[in-house]
């Protein structure tokens, strides 16, 4: 008699689990049913930038306030990359209003918004709408060693 060591699955079931796994990490996202979510436009993100700026020069509440509302939905955007996520930690931590508006305080928020549309960009090419009309044949240039006489 053989003793039964440890638990074995059948040869079927870890084909099928290997197989859905392999699905699971292969296929992207889209494929699998999930709303594709635009990467947040270059006019989007200088917004937030404008009011980080303008919340590190003028130090008020109204312009802080506006510049954590910017910027909170992108801590949770899912196509932003962790870099990019980082800049707006920054801005937004220290984003708020102060007894005295310091050097250090104006640099730790300008310092970043400054970064933020070279960082935060779309690393995606876009479509080619048109595609470039070719040229006609002996027309124009420089033809060394022949063409129509």
């Amino acid at each position: 008699m053989t003793a039964h060591r440890g638990w074995h699955l059948p040869a079927a079931s870890a084909l099928v689990s290997t197989a859905a796994l392999l699905v699971a990490v292969v296929l992207p996202a889209a494929s699998r049913g999930a709303p594709f979510v635009p990467f947040p436009s270059q006019d989007s993100l200088r917004q937030v930038q404008l009011a980080a700026l303008a919340c590190a020069r003028e130090n008020t509440s109204e312009t802080c306030n506006q510049a954590r509302k910017l910027g909170d939905p992108l801590m949770d955007h899912p196509r932003l990359p962790a870099n990019c996520k980082d800049l707006i930690w920054q801005m937004l931590a220290k984003a708020q209003p102060a007894a005295t508006n310091s050097f250090s305080r104006r640099q730790a928020i300008t310092d970043p918004a400054e970064r933020l549309l070279l960082v935060c960009r779309s690393s995606e090419k876009p479509e080619a709408t048109d595609t470039p009309a070719a040229k006609p044949a002996g027309g124009g240039g420089i033809n060394f060693g022949g063409g129509q006489r």
